[in-house]
């Protein structure tokens, strides 16, 4: 075949002609830089990023341009890309650096950083990132190297330029895969449901954009070379061959636009879709870090008294709380945060909630730890001092819960400060709402369900409140076991108060203690006809917990949470004198979702007014004489407050089955990629299947004449698919002359005998003749290259060939007229 490969290799290689190359490729940059742009306009939503978007098209088109003219190397337009990359990211990527000459190194190492490190950050900051950092630099990167390189491959005149297509599809696919995990809302238009419509219509843009940047380049492939072939101008009339070539592209067009049109719906089914965000862990666990509740006791003891933990100032808006730490997770022993809570980064700005602005200065004086004062839903967040660009490259804040952490050097110390805007959502009446339904993280003690029986009135929102109020009546406030000498601070500040003992911890067997005191005082007839009920004894630690198990026996999700007040109705709760917050000021309270998804804040804190009198018994007295005693509170040491997950030390035997609920989220993933892959590799696929079942039906043809027949087919289609010159109305004899097929006249001659000759042929014969067919087949694609075997395979010559007008089908047929009947003739393939 070398003798003869110079011809076809030509015939593969004619250049597409003139400028409509040059036309077209820039046609295909354009319109995919511009459905690229708006992919990603989500993941920054910012006018930052669209200066980097023209920082990077205009020099990658520029690079581009030169390179084609003056044929620059590989090597070359390389560095031109690093000088470019650098240049413009320190103009435009990183902003927040550049405020100096003496800036510029550092500008540089964080596009440096940005390249290598961008994409892992821009997955674990929340969306929209607009200028935070240097994470503008991953979109430069796109715009740059992607224009240049579309360009470059676009305009190239062989069949690499086929490489443009998935240079485009990555350009678009960046937004969507570090986008949102959510999709746009749905259109509804008349009795149609659009389900996510943006992604729906960016994939289907991005489709017919390359799909009619394909059929035009293959057009003109076809017509440059029939053009230089003929040695004239091509007439305008389609033959046709190229009127089944159109239909063959419609028809794959609409077939990628169909499914594209039913994958993108699906898998925006319930408004979740799985991007690389969906399953990029955070950088920060605190299911390991000591609960702010499990310590809550020792902020009130005598040593810290005088201590300020931090000072809040009011700028604008008028906050009544402040929140350290959300406890969502109760493991029967400990409230903590649970460990899938996702903390993620935040940039400059959060999208503002529904709800009054505010903006609060924070100053950190005696605050130790990750825990971060916040207040409302968080917009914007501002360090100051001398940690400012570590604490803000530490901060991490969780949108679900509205608590944020600060792990730079360990979390927060003195001199650390910071402005924080945020939206205060106005809180609805907890009297109206309605629970929305929920399993109990674990199950409530006995004592607390009877307790819940007894005196609920319904299950919405006003018996909740009843049930609180209820259990802030019946319980006593003490932060302390034993009571000391001079008496504690924290007790002199309440006036006239009685010391009662209470135990520290808040595990269901401390909440069971209350709740067993509960019952029995009030089933005591002597304590009711005294009116007076009050037996549990704790503070906040212990009333938090109940009411959010509380909360969920009647079907409320709940939550505790840490912080303070900066003011209140009610002159019994502690609230920061002047924004500036002690240890004394500390509380915790509980929040319950409502059915609308709002968390409402409900104050939990017993009353220290009426002493429980726990001398008071139903028992009579013994005949005997003897000294009645009053029940004693028996000294209980304090659980440890480090945090000891009993659950993990729990006999795995305990376990009732085998939890699957993981996988699902897998095989959803899979399925969608599928789906997404059938979209994208559906069309050739199609091709090698109809091509299969074309070889399947010829090699098993009903007599071994046709088969031998069909055999010789298959080897012109396999030629034709690489790239051969057609056959015409050449007979077998001529087209294998034409092509040089090695040993192909013996073929051709086997062939034409097992036809014409009217004697027939064998099945042995047939076999035979297609292990020929098969060894042809392989040297066709063998020395030709991976790509181009893989092209030839999904090519559509073949078909368009048969498709072709049938000029030279008359002239065999009147040649096989002279040789036998024309019935004969029609029998051939």
């Amino acid at each position: 075949m070398s003798a003869t490969g110079a011809a076809p290799r030509a015939a593969r290689e004619r250049p597409v002609e003139g400028d409509a190359r040059f036309v077209a490729g820039t046609m295909l940059a354009l319109a995919v830089g511009a459905l690229a742009t708006a992919a990603a306009w989500p993941v920054y939503a910012d006018t930052a990023y669209l200066v980097v978007v023209a920082a990077g098209v205009v020099p990658g088109a520029v690079i581009a341009m030169l390179a084609q003219r003056r044929r620059w190397g590989g090597w070359t337009v390389a560095a031109l890309l690093v000088a470019a990359l650098l240049v413009a990211g320190v103009a435009a990527a990183v902003p927040s650096r550049l405020t100096g000459l003496a800036q510029v190194p550092a500008a540089v190492g964080d596009v440096l950083a940005g390249v290598v490190f961008g994409g892992k950050d821009l997955l674990t900051v929340d969306l929209p990132v607009g200028a935070y950092r240097n994470l503008l630099v991953p979109a430069l990167v796109v715009f740059l190297v992607g224009t240049c390189t579309l360009l470059l491959t676009s305009w190239r005149r062989d069949r690499l330029a086929y490489l443009a297509v998935p240079v485009a599809m990555g350009m678009v696919m960046f937004g969507l895969l570090f986008g949102r995990t959510s999709v746009s809302a749905s259109i509804v238009v008349g009795p149609f449901v659009f389900v996510a419509p943006v992604e729906t219509a960016l994939g289907v843009a991005t489709l017919l954009v390359l799909l009619l940047w394909l059929v035009w380049r293959g057009r003109a492939q076809r017509t440059g070379a029939l053009g230089r072939a003929r040695g004239a101008r091509v007439g305008r009339r389609a033959s046709g061959a190229s009127v089944a070539r159109g239909w063959t592209a419609v028809g794959l067009l609409g077939l990628a636009v169909a499914v594209a049109v039913a994958v993108v719906p699906w898998a925006a089914q319930g408004l979740d879709r799985d991007v690389l965000r969906s399953v990029t862990a955070p950088d920060v666990d605190l299911s390991a870090e000591i609960s702010p509740l499990a310590v809550y006791r020792a902020a009130f003891d005598d040593a810290r008294a005088d201590d300020v933990l931090f000072t809040v100032d009011a700028v604008d808006g008028d906050p009544e709380r402040v929140r350290i730490a959300v406890l969502d997770g109760y493991d029967g022993e400990v409230f903590r945060t649970e460990s899938d809570t996702r903390f993620v980064r935040v940039p400059a700005t959060r999208t503002a909630q529904e709800g009054a602005p505010a903006r609060v200065e924070v100053e950190i004086v005696d605050l130790d730890g990750v825990w971060m004062p916040t207040v409302g839903d968080l917009v914007e967040v501002d360090f100051t001092g001398d940690r400012a660009t570590a604490l803000a490259d530490g901060f991490y804040y969780s949108a679900t819960d509205a608590a944020g952490v600060e792990t730079a050097g360990g979390g927060l110390r003195e001199g650390d400060g910071y402005v924080l805007e945020a939206s205060l959502a106005a809180d609805p009446d907890p009297a109206t709402i309605t629970a929305p339904g929920s399993a109990s993280s674990v199950t409530a003690p006995e004592s607390l369900r009877t307790w819940v029986e007894e005196h609920r009135t319904g299950s919405d929102g006003a018996a909740l409140v009843a049930l609180i109020d209820l259990l802030r009546e019946r319980g006593y406030l003490s932060h302390a076991l034993n009571a000391s000498d001079p008496p504690a601070r924290w007790s002199t500040d309440l006036g006239d108060y009685r010391f009662q003992p209470a135990a520290a911890g808040h595990s269901l067997a401390r909440i069971d203690q209350m709740f067993s005191r509960l019952l029995q005082r009030e089933a005591d007839p002597q304590a009711v006809a005294a009116d007076n009920l009050v037996a549990a004894v704790g503070d906040d630690e212990q009333f938090a917990v109940a009411a959010a198990l509380i909360a969920e026996e009647l079907g409320f999700p709940a939550r505790v949470v840490v912080g303070t007040r900066l003011s209140s109705d009610d002159p019994t709760l502690p609230v920061c004198d002047e924004g500036v917050c002690r240890p004394a000021d500390l509380a915790a309270w509980v929040e319950v979702r409502a059915s609308t998804g709002e968390w409402v804040a409900l104050d939990v804190t017993p009353q220290h007014e009426t002493s429980p009198s726990l001398e008071t018994t139903e028992q009579r007295d013994p005949e005997n004489v003897t000294d009645v005693r009053p029940d004693a509170v028996e000294e209980v040491v304090p659980p440890d407050p480090t945090q000891e997950d009993e659950a993990l030390a729990r006999d795995d035997s305990d376990e009732t089955g085998v939890d699957l609920a993981w996988l699902w989220p897998i095989l959803r993933v899979i399925a969608i990629w599928s789906l997404l892959a059938l979209l994208l590799l559906g069309p050739f696929i199609a091709v090698l299947a109809a091509k299969a079942a074309r070889r399947r039906g010829r090699r098993r043809a009903a007599t071994p004449a046709t088969r031998i027949a069909g055999g010789w087919d298959e080897i012109v289609d396999a030629a034709v698919d690489a790239g051969w010159e057609a056959p015409g109305s050449r007979t077998r004899a001529e087209t294998a002359a034409l092509w040089d097929l090695p040993d192909g006249r013996r073929i051709a001659a086997a062939a034409d005998a097992a036809v014409f000759s009217g004697r027939g042929a064998t099945a042995d014969q047939a076999q035979a003749f297609w292990d020929d067919v098969d060894r042809r087949r392989r040297e066709l694609r063998g020395g030709r290259g991976v790509w181009r075997a893989l092209v030839a395979s999904v090519s559509l010559r073949s078909f368009i060939h048969h498709a072709a007008p049938p000029g030279g089908r008359r002239r065999r047929l009147a040649e096989r007229g002279e040789r036998g009947s024309s019935r004969r003739a029609r029998t051939m393939p």
